[in-house]
């Protein structure tokens, strides 16, 4: 018999963590190859991690909530005909207690007692912790985490602890992360769609039987964002140290609010696609957002994101630019307003507040007005 370490694969180009959901085996179960091991989120997707060898689940290193580093080992695997399945019922209950069993806490490395001492953690806290190495240990990651976490206060009245979902504290670290180092700058504008709508009421039925999709607003919003981006590159850039970084593609990301937290897939290519394509496109990543499969590449590689707060009735909004893209688009509900027309009468209007928060390190002032003049006018003289 011999056993095989799974370890966490690289689930994407920037992803170097992710938070254990669920486990599909127990330790003493048979493992086909590539059958479903467990499940794992990240700060943009759950994914499934396929067994990469057939055997019997030996030991689950790993814990629900567990987060590990990309090259952690999460189960081992015997990959002989004896193992696990031909043991006794005694010995396999040891064996699925091991995901419990946090003996290893009894010894901790010279560094992690370094590290404890400076930052005044006793070893009665310590073998307290929960460690993210194998087999429990603690690691130094897990003291800089537990000396990062705020003290609970005491309060008079009832509260209740709600422990952070892996994907929502993905999303709280991804956030801090942007907001830190990111200079932020927001410019608005007012935007007039009735002629745009309107066509989308005249061509909407002609569409969906041509194409197999609705023609919606979101679309032409897409297709502007990736053409201003094509005029205007910072907007579509990244900043990594002192070097910045220019797309010449542009691939928009599509914030989209499910019940267990934000998803931004993302639309590549956006820079060449018709608005059929475009459309053809939200449809299916909407789907696939909903319906929960979206794949690790559906939300990789985005250069500027959109995000439409109009959908829960708010008019103006400032999102967070998503890290490491350099601007995100912000739209509003759209509401009708009486406004005054060039030849000096009035009319009633449908107008739409569009938003652009952009990184001040690459982007000036001036440009981010130019940037939104030429969202603007895509989609008052969209064609």
């Amino acid at each position: 018999m011999s056993e095989f370490t799974v370890n966490l694969p690289k689930l994407g180009e920037s992803i170097m963590s992710a938070t254990i959901v669920q486990w599909f085996k127990k330790p003493g179960d048979s493992v086909a190859l590539d059958e479903p091991l467990l499940e794992v989120a990240t700060d943009k997707v759950n994914s499934e991690i396929p067994s990469p060898v057939k055997g019997t689940l030996v030991k689950v290193l790993a814990k629900v909530d567990e987060e590990l580093d990309v090259g952690a080992p999460l189960a081992v695997i015997a990959t002989g005909e004896t193992g696990v399945a031909n043991t006794t019922p005694e010995q396999k209950a040891k064996v699925a207690t091991q995901m419990d069993d946090t003996s290893m806490n009894e010894y901790y490395s010279p560094a992690v007692l370094r590290i404890a001492r400076e930052k005044g953690i006793s070893v009665d806290e310590l073998s307290k912790m929960h460690g993210s190495g194998a087999g429990g240990r603690i690691t130094r990651k897990d003291l800089e985490n537990y000396s990062a976490h705020p003290q609970i206060p005491t309060f008079s009245g009832e509260v209740e602890e709600i422990k952070l979902s892996g994907m929502r504290k993905g999303i709280a670290d991804a956030m801090t992360k942007s907001y830190s180092q990111i200079p932020h700058a927001t410019l608005i504008g007012d935007v007039d769609v009735t002629d745009l709508l309107a066509h989308i009421a005249r061509e909407k039925d002609t569409f969906q039987k041509e194409h197999g999709v609705k023609l919606t607003i979101t679309s032409f919003i897409t297709q502007a964002i990736a053409k201003a981006a094509k005029e205007f590159p910072m907007f579509n850039a990244s900043l990594y140290g002192d070097t910045i970084v220019a797309k010449k593609f542009v691939n928009v990301g599509i914030a989209v609010s499910l019940e267990k937290g934000l998803m931004v897939p993302v639309i590549k290519n956006c820079h060449e696609k018709s608005l059929a394509d475009i459309s053809k496109a939200v449809a299916e990543l909407a789907d696939r957002a909903r319906s929960d499969s979206l794949k690790p590449d559906d939300v990789q590689e985005g250069t500027i994101t959109m995000t439409n707060f109009g959908m829960g009735g708010t008019h103006i909004g400032i999102p967070i630019i998503r890290h490491p893209e350099s601007a995100i688009v912000g739209v509003g509900a759209i509401e009708r307003k009486v406004v005054a027309l060039d030849d000096e009468t009035t009319a009633v209007r449908k107008r739409v507040h569009i938003s652009v928060t952009f990184d001040h390190r690459l982007i000036d002032g001036m440009d981010g007005c130019k940037f939104l003049a030429s969202l603007k006018n895509h989609l008052e003289n969209f064609s």
